[in-house]
């Protein structure tokens, strides 16, 4: 007989963040023959959509503007990406892709599709249809609730936890 393991809410985070850990990481394995840093790829997939300034894109990386500031060099030293001044604002600049990113931009998509498809090839749709909304409500709830909890009803201080347990 089939048996399932009781449902820990507290590992829901955890498990969220080390899978997108570890497929990330994947990827980055397979594109690291093409010449291509996680922070690389990352940031000509973001700008695949159109420029952004160096604030939004920092904010979609879930970094530190210093941060991408000295890896947007690295890349705009070697002819990846190009900063411009933005139209609306002359203090601010604006991210976008020079051709030798545009043309790798097709393997980067593929590579990624790829690994996507062998990840969940496995799992029934029905099940991945549930993963993805189930998904999409925390994400949604995440987006919505304050960064301080003032909305707890009981007013009581949070329990301490673990730090796996945090995520």
């Amino acid at each position: 007989m089939l048996t399932m393991e009781p449902i820990d809410p507290e590992k829901v985070g955890q498990l969220i963040h080390q899978t997108a850990r570890i497929w990330r990481h994947k990827l980055d394995q397979r594109l690291r023959p093409l010449g291509l840093s996680q922070a690389k790829w990352r940031t000509i997939a973001m700008l695949s959509h159109g420029h952004l300034t160096q604030r939004d894109l920092a904010e979609r990386l879930g970094i530190e503007e210093p941060t991408l500031a000295r890896s947007l060099t690295s890349m705009e030293q070697g002819g990846w990406i190009k900063r411009e001044n933005a139209r609306h604002d002359r203090r601010c600049k604006t991210v976008h892709l020079e051709r030798k990113s545009s043309a790798i931009l097709q393997r980067i998509e593929q590579t990624a599709r790829n690994l996507r498809h062998e990840l969940v090839e496995t799992v029934p749709p029905r099940d991945l249809q549930t993963c993805m909304q189930v998904l999409s409500e925390i994400q949604r709830k995440a987006v919505e609730v304050p960064a301080d909890d003032t909305n707890r009803e009981n007013g009581s201080s949070p329990k301490k936890k673990s730090p796996k347990s945090f995520q």
